[in-house]
């Protein structure tokens, strides 16, 4: 009874009374919204007439029927045509009709992260995203891109609904949506010429274990996160800024949103957890594992990005290599999680802010790990070159890099962002080039005469050298196994 009531709360909150509200949708279902193709999706909503509610789609004129449960909410999976530039139209209907326009079917992808997805087209104050103006300015209504941003809400209690709807493709529509979402939809548009949807959820500074569900955090870190404030009122003596804390962005932003039909997901953070490598690791897995239960795509794609370089302790002490730790955990989490993808950002990141302005190539290069993975494009390799292998001979170290048979760019030049130690594990600048093999890259220094380590990139702050054919930068590495507070 408890949760009848609760249901009915949030229908007045969203629909006026219920007394009078008769069918209610979520708000990612609307006008405008991109259904995914050739597929089965799901569209759900909310009645309190007691009938059956009829679910009519214009692309085939099919008419499903869903039969609403106790608490009134229905559900009905309807099937979807190839994408196409055409425009749809649903009826919903309990006895009285709704009508969703200007429905398009092509490919929807759910972007989530923390504040460098949310960085906006427009930028942040002082903080310009490259190529912001030029791409708010050719924006179109009818370009086949559509945008839904869902507002912040954080709830130590899960919501049924969320807020945010779908937007067309106008100029100030794109300047407020995030920068890294929409060039990964303007890329993938232009290559796969069908409706591309954004769906973006949000918040600056939020950890991992925030967009996680309790479920979740209970059956995989017992012990490692005190849940004590769920369910309670939330109170801001806890300290800790609310969207840092476990499940309350899920409860929020996330369930309101299940289960959305999409094609897959692109992630984008990390910093709020760089302290916490190892923990990261196992979170990035849960997390993608949920999703895709949550939203019954056990398939979906899974692209993330490596957090940017950055000058975050402005020194250059052991806790300069912080974010190396965080780097490898990325990488391996690429490794660990079937049909995921890191997209590299060594060689973009910028020293005095945490938020670089390069987002095109950000989007980009996870638009490419679509496009070849999950599209079926050839000709390019998206994949970051990482270490596979080293020997040591003479004073040298020789690093073999997995990259595909073109191998690594460029040639006849000093790499930079390599250093190496000795058995002493303190590590120095080294001088680095690409060997004779060109999958393999050259390190010596003069002040390490017997190296056993090398490290590549592996600094919070750190330019990329080393890329691959097709402008995709290596991935940090390291060769050791040292502790943060063993290598100096």
């Amino acid at each position: 009874m408890k949760h009848f009531v609760s249901v009915f709360l949030a229908l007045a909150l969203l629909g006026g009374s219920a007394a009078h509200a008769k069918i209610t949708l979520p708000s990612v279902i609307s006008d405008n919204m991109v259904l995914q193709q050739n597929t089965g999706v799901t569209l759900w909503g909310w009645s309190d007439s007691g009938k059956k509610v009829s679910v009519i789609t214009g692309w085939d004129k099919k008419n499903t029927v869903a039969i609403p449960d106790a608490y009134g909410k229905w559900t009905v999976k309807v099937t979807t045509p190839a994408g196409s530039m055409r425009p749809y139209e649903i009826s919903i209907s309990d006895g009285e009709k709704t009508i969703l326009r200007n429905i398009l079917i092509g490919e929807v992808w759910y972007c989530s992260g923390q504040s460098n997805m949310e960085m906006p087209v427009k930028g942040y104050a002082s903080q310009p995203a490259e190529g912001g103006t030029d791409a708010i300015m050719a924006a179109r209504p009818e370009r086949p891109i559509r945008i839904c941003n869902i507002k912040k809400c954080s709830s130590t209690t899960v919501k049924e609904n969320t807020t945010g709807s779908w937007q067309l493709h106008t100029p100030e529509n794109v300047a407020n949506i995030s920068a890294t979402a929409y060039f990964f939809a303007d890329y993938l548009q232009a290559h796969i010429d069908v409706p591309v949807g954004i769906l973006v959820t949000s918040w600056g500074g939020s950890s991992i274990e925030t967009w996680l569900d309790r479920e979740t955090i209970e059956r995989d870190f017992a012990g490692e996160f005190d849940l004590f404030y769920l369910g309670q009122p939330w109170d801001k003596s806890y300290g800790k800024k609310d969207h840092q804390w476990p499940c309350l962005l899920y409860n929020g932003q996330v369930n309101g949103l299940v289960p959305y039909t999409f094609k897959g997901i692109i992630w984008y953070q990390g910093e709020a957890n760089r302290s916490r490598p190892e923990q990261y690791l196992r979170l990035m897995q849960s997390y993608a594992k949920m999703m895709r239960d949550k939203f019954q795509n056990p398939d979906a794609p899974y692209y993330f990005v490596q957090i940017a370089p950055y000058n975050y302790d402005r020194s250059d002490s052991v806790n300069s290599y912080v974010s190396g730790y965080l780097y490898e955990a990325q990488q391996k989490a690429s490794e660990l999680i079937p049909h995921s993808g890191m997209a590299g950002t060594l060689d973009i990141g910028e020293y005095g802010t945490i938020h670089p302005r390069r987002k095109r190539e950000v989007g980009q290069r996870l638009a490419l790990l679509a496009l070849v993975n999950d599209y079926g494009f050839k000709g390019v390799d998206p994949v970051c070159p990482t270490f596979q292998s080293v020997t040591f001979d003479g004073g040298k170290a020789t690093v073999r890099f997995k990259v595909d048979k073109l191998g690594l760019s460029p040639m006849g030049v000093m790499y930079e962002g390599f250093e190496i130690a000795g058995a002493d594990k303190v590590f120095h600048k080294a001088k680095a080039t690409r060997a004779k093999d060109k999958a393999c890259v050259d390190v010596w220094s003069d002040e390490v005469p017997e190296p056993v380590a090398v490290r590549y990139g592996f600094r919070n702050w750190a330019v990329g050298s080393v890329f691959n054919n097709y402008g995709i930068p290596a991935a940090p590495f390291r060769t050791d196994g040292w502790t943060l507070e063993e290598a100096q």
